[in-house]
């Protein structure tokens, strides 16, 4: 073991020394954190240092003028998923444009293969897909499109539906109403 991993000290954000075994020596998929719009390019010197790693991207339509065009853009902008052991780490931090590994409470936060491999099974398939503002269950949302826009509500799931509950508080009454969740977003 070095003398760096030794003493606990801290590389770019990832502590040192707080793994061992065979968590440690096992290939991961980790979401690491990137400078925005410098995924591509950290993906490609990720490539070149033979690092499996993983960019999903959709493909976006932009106009410039009257010029029309299809990009593809990062799906996860500031993210890009890579598998490594952990103690490999310094192959993938040193990279220009990398910033850390998402950690919680200092320790790394493995992304299950299961949600990986889903993703790259969906996106391979899939012709619409773009980037939803994250929405959880049980959070105020406000309904941007359909005949309750404007309204908001607490998002919640039953069975396979989204509902909002939608509140009178002059009166306190509630209705919940089944609702799209592409029509709704965070409320602010």
């Amino acid at each position: 073991m070095s003398d760096l991993q030794q003493s606990g000290e801290e590389v770019r954000g990832a502590p040192l020394g707080i793994w061992s075994g065979e968590d440690y020596d096992r290939p991961q998929w980790y979401a690491l954190y990137t400078n925005v719009r410098h995924e591509k390019k950290v993906v490609d010197l990720l490539a070149r240092r033979d690092v499996n790693c993983y960019l999903p991207l959709y493909r976006s339509v932009r106009r410039w003028q009257e010029r029309r065009k299809e990009i593809d853009r990062p799906l996860f902008p500031g993210y890009v998923f890579i598998r490594i052991a952990f103690r490999d780490r310094l192959q993938v931090l040193t990279v220009p444009g990398a910033v850390h590994i998402v950690n919680f409470n200092g320790k790394p936060a493995p992304v299950a293969e299961f949600e990986v491999e889903t993703l790259r099974q969906g996106l391979s398939c899939s012709t619409s897909v773009e980037p939803h503002p994250y929405l959880k269950v049980g959070k105020q949302v406000r309904v941007c499109r359909g005949p309750f826009a404007g309204m908001q509500g607490i998002l919640i799931r039953r069975k396979d539906l989204y509902r909002l509950v939608l509140s009178v508080d002059l009166i306190m009454r509630s209705v919940s109403v089944e609702i799209d969740e592409a029509d709704v977003e965070p409320a602010h």
